[in-house]
């Protein structure tokens, strides 16, 4: 009989690291794990060094109760010796007919306010007309695809000129970006973040925080945009249990008014726009 974890080729992941790491990312011990999942914490244990070769099914649960993304799930059955069983499928791939239609009437019905969605690493996979605001003037460097929003709102020659309360927004996109990035073990999202915070503005002071004050209720994007200044608070939207990696990974990201002036903004525009289509 081999012993478990022969065959297994040199520098390949094993499914007792990545179960370690993601224990440990999870701030679970062993007891823990084996509580939620209901195995032994001599099984976890064993798994975890390589003394036991774990069942597709026992790898599954333990996943479920990690709270492990479907694409790492995929990681961890192909180190433990299977097939992965989560499909990765473009957006415009015939079965995901349903899912683009959900998007695009959240997209339209949004309008006139900007919304995009995004994937996993804030790569824009699709827009609705307002989103335009977003990228006037832009350089062309930062309008090349796959468009990152991200890079596209903190790049010191992007959206970051026009923001005037940047350190603020600055400082809760890095810290959204980094939970992210250590919840889901992405290494794209780590090198996203590790290439944002490089960043530099020489006319900002990006260390300077600011206390919320009494009226206060969400941090707002306020966009200069002309002689205006426009204020926006976002709403985030993901789909529900999904079982394809594309899916569980985009996310429809929608801007809303934070005051009457911006709301009314965008209303000719929203205008012109229906006039438009009717004739």
């Amino acid at each position: 009989m081999s012993e478990p974890g022969a065959g297994r080729v040199a520098g390949e992941e094993s499914i007792g690291e990545l179960l370690r790491d993601w224990r440990r990312r999870r701030r679970m011990s062993q007891l823990d794990l084996a509580i939620e999942a209901e195995v032994s914490a001599r099984h976890i244990s064993f798994v975890e060094t390589g003394r036991a070769r774990p069942s597709r099914e026992m790898v599954m649960r333990l996943c479920e109760h990690l709270g492990v993304p479907l694409r790492q799930r995929n990681r961890m059955l192909i180190a433990a010796g299977y097939a992965p069983v989560y499909r990765e499928r473009p957006v415009q791939a015939p079965e995901m007919e349903a899912v683009r239609q959900a998007m695009e009437k959240i997209l339209s019905g949004h309008e006139p306010y900007p919304a995009l969605v995004v994937d996993r690493t804030w790569n824009m996979v699709a827009a609705n007309a307002g989103a335009a605001m977003l990228v006037e003037g832009m350089p062309e460097e930062l309008l090349r695809e796959p468009i990152n929003i991200m890079r596209l709102s903190l790049h010191p020659d992007g959206l970051a000129r026009r923001l005037v309360n940047l350190a603020e927004v600055r400082a809760h996109l890095l810290a959204g970006l980094r939970r992210q990035a250590d919840a889901s073990g992405d290494g794209g999202l780590a090198d996203l973040y590790e290439e944002l915070v490089a960043y530099r503005y020489p006319d900002v002071d990006v260390n300077v925080t600011r206390l919320p004050g009494p009226g206060d209720i969400l941090v707002p994007l306020r966009i200069r945009r002309g002689d205006a200044v426009l204020s926006m608070f976002t709403t985030i939207v993901t789909f529900g249990t999904p079982v394809d990696v594309t899916v569980a990974e985009l996310a429809i990201e929608m801007f809303w008014p934070s005051d009457e002036v911006t709301a009314a903004a965008f209303e000719p525009q929203h205008a012109a726009a229906r006039s438009g289509d009717q004739g």
